[in-house]
């Protein structure tokens, strides 16, 4: 772990101002979502601190730099999708109980309070959530981003991309969603977005246990951008 003299004074001041994951939830609520416009970004907490926006994985990068000079480990929390459109998300253990920190463009799929006993309890938070047009959760995975070793996630200039490459490998436990299910969450999911193409779909059982702003804006995700993605294997579901 780093010292304090290796941050910069604002990235001090955003470590010294958010000690909880409550407080680090808050302050990704605070940022705007990045595109990756006009090219795919992977940023480090630097360059999240330095631009001012991140997309889910620069989200649980930066939630990792701050927390663990709080005494958290740089534990990260990875959603598999039969779209392809992944999730990553900051997973951190406080009172014996599981929570997340996470940055989305879907109220549902935020962080979670540390209220569950098991990762497998607080994944199934997100199944209902994860359904939209074309997501389906379908399996999950816990890293730790010590096992990079001295590779700089924290303040390189660069994209970090081998972050990414260390989720998609690791292993990740399957879930199977009956299709019953499905077909109803995603009735239920079409129904609303027909009524309200731009509302937060926060309409779930599990939203007391959510941590984001549960009336944040989800809108979907442009189709410029789908067409680009669509296909390949990318983070840009959050």
């Amino acid at each position: 772990m780093p010292p304090p003299s290796a941050f910069t004074p604002k990235e001090r001041t955003v470590i010294r101002e958010h000690r909880t994951p409550q407080q680090v939830q808050r302050f990704l609520d605070s940022l705007p979502y990045n595109w990756e416009k006009p090219k795919a970004t992977l940023r480090s907490f630097r360059g999240v601190i330095t631009t001012g926006t991140a997309h889910c994985l620069e989200a649980a990068i930066t939630s990792a730099a701050i927390l663990e000079q709080h005494g958290y480990p740089p534990l990260m929390l990875s959603l598999e999708s039969a779209d392809k459109l992944d999730h990553v998300l900051y997973l951190f253990k406080q009172n014996g109980r599981w929570g997340t920190v996470a940055r989305s463009r879907e109220a549902g799929l935020h962080g979670r309070k540390p209220v569950f006993r098991s990762v497998r309890d607080l994944v199934l938070t997100y199944v209902e959530p994860y359904v939209d047009f074309t997501g389906r959760l379908t399996g999950y995975g816990v890293g730790t981003l010590s096992d990079l070793g001295d590779y700089d996630w924290r303040f390189s200039q660069k994209n970090v991309w081998k972050v990414e490459e260390y989720l998609l490998k690791m292993p990740h436990k399957k879930y199977h969603m009956s299709k019953r299910r499905y077909v109803q969450v995603l009735r239920r999911y079409k129904a609303f977005r027909a009524a309200d193409s731009d509302a937060p779909v926060n309409y779930y059982d599990s939203r007391p246990t959510w941590m984001g702003n549960p009336n944040s804006p989800s809108p979907p995700i442009p189709k410029k951008v789908f067409r680009e993605i669509r296909g390949k294997i990318s983070f840009l579901k959050s």
